[in-house]
């Protein structure tokens, strides 16, 4: 019987030791120490895009680096239906950028939750709930700042009678300072500038994204 007990407590220990083993090696997180990024790959990192520059003024720069992933060719899809793709990020944007007009930041989301087939020239079957106001990130990952009025990438397929050099678009985003309750970041395409301060009772222009 001590023979039984002792092969049991034998093979219990071995296959205790085999389960931790192949354990810390498919997720050597488990012991505590720093993994290096496997060849040719990464640990679930962000990309970072390019940001369209391709001048250069002087060695190390953006324009000659052109560091991040290089944009898709073509950057965008037209699909026809009043909607257009970003081949980059995978965003599907409203193409009349200047259907909604200008609203308060309040409108400005209520109108992009309400948008839906059949307004705006939309033809996609969205229904209600289906288009939101971009958030900062999204907005800015639209600007080409090798480009102006509009800094917008090559080939652009937004449509709309759109005064770039004076006109801000809302983005979802609040500034998070507790002095800027009553303020959200705001952007313009003339330059792709970013405000923070936007006043949420004042009225810019509104383009949806889903």
């Amino acid at each position: 019987m001590t023979h039984y007990r002792n092969g049991i407590i034998l093979v219990t220990v071995v296959l205790s030791i085999i389960a931790f083993t192949t354990f810390t090696q498919a997720d050597p997180l488990a012991l505590g120490k720093p993994v290096k990024p496997p060849k040719g790959g990464n640990r679930n990192y962000a990309p970072v895009a390019q940001t369209g520059q391709t001048v250069s003024f002087a060695p190390g720069d953006d324009g000659a680096l052109q560091k991040g992933i290089a944009w898709p060719i073509p950057r965008f899809a037209d699909h026809g239906n009043g909607t257009i793709t970003d081949n980059l990020t995978g965003l599907v944007w409203l193409k009349q950028m200047d259907c909604l007009g200008q609203e308060t930041w309040n409108n400005a989301l209520a109108s992009c939750n309400s948008l839906a087939n059949g307004q705006c020239g939309l033809t996609d079957g969205s229904d209600q709930g289906d288009w939101r106001l971009p958030n900062v990130r999204e907005f800015t990952s639209l600007v080409d700042y090798g480009k102006v009025d509009p800094a917008l990438p090559s080939g652009y397929p937004f449509q709309g009678n759109i005064p770039f050099v004076s006109a801000w678009w809302w983005t979802s985003t609040t500034n998070a300072s507790s002095d800027f309750t009553y303020v959200a970041w705001a952007i313009e395409l003339f330059r792709g500038s970013l405000a923070y301060g936007a006043d949420k009772a004042a009225s810019y222009y509104v383009i949806c994204v889903r």
